[in-house]
């Protein structure tokens, strides 16, 4: 019996390693970013900037996380998007996605002079995170700070068909 345990110990530790490259975040400058932001479809949108190093964004990331499970199935799309350095992709963002096992996707904003693409995100936004951006079509709601879950839900939910 103790040759099967360790056995099964190798193998599911075998398997644990190959979810844990399976994890995988695109790095994309402004411009490749920037066509996330204007999508005219039936689709809501819901881009929150974050950071590892933020805990204000940490906090919510829960509340996202359970709003992305809610609507995954609807015409709805999360997307977490970290302002972590680029250095920092391997040594603490991988890592973060893995041990909070974020479902919803996340991609790296690559764009260090943030003074000339923050007013494109929104006017109003004066750079701080956490940052939530939910568009549908011609709706657009802004907010610069944190947010519940119970906050996202009213903006997200009558936007659903």
């Amino acid at each position: 019996m103790p040759g099967k345990t360790i056995l099964l110990t190798i193998v599911l530790f075998n398997i644990m390693q190959l979810q844990a490259q399976d994890i995988s975040v695109n790095v994309l400058d402004f411009e490749s970013f920037e066509t996330l932001l204007s999508k005219k479809n039936d689709t809501v949108y819901v881009l929150n900037f974050w950071a590892t190093w933020c805990a204000p964004c940490v906090k919510e990331l829960p509340d996202f996380e359970k709003l992305n499970k809610q609507y995954q199935d609807k015409n709805f799309k999360m997307i977490l998007v970290s302002l972590d350095f680029r250095k920092m992709l391997e040594s603490h963002l991988l890592p973060f996605i893995e041990k909070n096992r974020l479902q919803a996707e996340v991609l790296m904003l690559h764009a260090p002079d943030a003074n000339a693409w923050i007013d494109r995100i929104d006017p109003s936004w004066s750079g701080a995170i956490p940052a939530t951006l939910i568009y549908k079509n011609e709706f657009s709601f802004f907010r610069e700070g944190s947010m519940s879950y119970t906050e996202l839900n009213q903006i997200v939910k009558p936007l659903i068909h």
